[in-house]
């Protein structure tokens, strides 16, 4: 994977639940790792046709290992304006993660999901 492919700057977060100022129960981010990544979205090519299983993604991220860091399903990727859920992991030749997602929607935002 050639780096001028990786041009798309991510952002992996977990969330856990903390308090706010209130005492009150909220969730929050904790930021992982910021790298650079490559990302593909969702079209109809055949590669996309053999990813059915996970047929809710909506983008793929590429990117290199994270030392110490192991990308799970729970975690989020913020890229831009948007959040991504994490479906499925995998570790491509030990160097590269790909990362099968589907981009999430804050509730009350009064935005429609994606088709498809």
């Amino acid at each position: 994977m050639a780096l001028g492919k990786m041009n798309s700057a991510i952002t992996i977060i977990r969330t856990e639940q903390g308090t706010d100022a209130a005492g009150f129960a909220a969730p929050r981010d904790v930021v992982l790792a910021s790298v650079r990544a490559y990302r593909e979205d969702r079209h109809g090519s055949v590669k996309w046709a053999n990813r059915a299983a996970f047929s809710e993604a909506t983008a793929l991220f590429r990117f290199r290992v994270i030392p110490n860091i192991d990308i799970i399903p729970l975690y989020i990727i913020v890229c831009g304006l948007k959040r991504y859920e994490v479906l499925s992991v995998e570790v491509i030749r030990g160097m590269y993660i790909d990362c099968l997602v589907k981009e999430s929607v804050a509730v009350g935002s009064g935005r429609v999901p994606p088709a498809g």
